[in-house]
């Protein structure tokens, strides 16, 4: 169930700039979801335009390339993840995000029970679309192409649903101010 805590927020929360993707290892789901919700804001006014969007991971090591499935996912619609290097999440990404989108509600309690609650706007990614079929991204690690390329479907799928919710959000600040 979505939560309205945004509206209890601190101002310090609301002038975030960054929004950050949480799958595990920060290889496959984060990164993809990463670069696919970047390329989404490009056609958004400000001041979505203008967030930073970072992908981490709960158990991520330091460093590590994209998986080549997801690699040659992002290729096939035109994105580039080759460069990518995974990160682990740490409470100083947490601390500085306005929102966190994590794929699987597993992810979501390591943020709730292994870090301070400094930024309460944690969702699963697809829990904004109405009556989908599965709220969890599935992890395609180690997996055949066709898996990430569903993978990648299921973050594209969720994508206009999040910027909906950011663009609110980021309304109420602004008629706030």
């Amino acid at each position: 169930m979505i939560t309205d805590s945004q509206d209890n927020a601190p101002q310090a929360v609301l002038d975030r700039r960054c929004i950050t993707f949480v799958c595990t290892g920060n290889i496959c789901r984060s990164p993809m979801a990463e670069r696919l919700f970047a390329h989404a804001l490009i056609a958004e006014n400000e001041p979505l335009r203008s967030l930073e969007v970072i992908s981490t991971g709960t158990y991520a090591g330091e460093g590590y390339p994209a998986s080549r499935n997801a690699v040659a996912a992002l290729k096939k619609v035109g994105l580039d993840l080759a460069n990518h290097k995974s990160r682990p999440l740490t409470q100083e990404l947490i601390d500085q995000s306005l929102a966190i989108f994590t794929m699987t509600r597993m992810h979501r309690r390591v943020i709730e029970e292994e870090f301070d609650k400094t930024t309460p706007h944690v969702y699963l990614m697809r829990e904004f679309l109405l009556n989908p079929k599965e709220v969890e991204t599935p992890d395609p690690y180690g997996l055949s192409l066709s898996t990430y390329e569903a993978c990648r479907d299921s973050i594209v799928e969720a994508i206009p649903s999040i910027v909906k919710f950011l663009n609110n959000q980021l309304s109420k600040k602004t008629s706030t101010q």
